[in-house]
């Protein structure tokens, strides 16, 4: 544990202080598991397919994100040079190695999220002041 605080106040990187941190920069921001959860499930999509399957996401932010997982390696995007041009992504190899990770998340959240409300409304009831909106 002390290692872990130097490490910490030496300035040296956070993933030394906690090597989940780069994963969880990679795969859990925003629109991120929407995008992989709709390519893993549905497969190959087209991506007026794909922004009507996730929902509130706006086109800007879509491409942003798309272009992102591409760079990341999570998804694959193919162009098909066709009249009118035709492109599909779909989630990759490396993409489809989450799964059991969303597996795990997904195991939890329906063992645990009952029991997160629970301690939020106790703890709001306790602390007036502190509740969120």
């Amino acid at each position: 544990m002390a290692g872990t605080k130097q490490a910490v106040s030496t300035g040296s990187e956070p993933q030394l202080a906690c090597p989940v941190s780069p994963v969880v920069d990679i795969v859990f921001s925003r629109w991120t598991t929407p995008v992989l959860w709709t390519l893993h499930t549905y497969g190959r999509q087209r991506f007026v397919e794909l922004e009507r399957r996730i929902g509130a996401i706006t086109p800007k932010v879509l491409t942003q994100r798309l272009r992102q997982l591409e760079r990341d390696g999570l998804v694959v995007r193919t162009y098909h040079p066709e009249v009118p041009p035709r492109v599909e992504y779909e989630i990759s190899e490396l993409g489809l190695s989450l799964a059991p990770l969303f597996a795990h998340l997904t195991e939890w959240g329906m063992a645990n999220l009952g029991r997160v409300e629970e301690a939020r409304r106790a703890y709001d009831a306790d602390h007036p002041a502190g509740r969120q909106a």
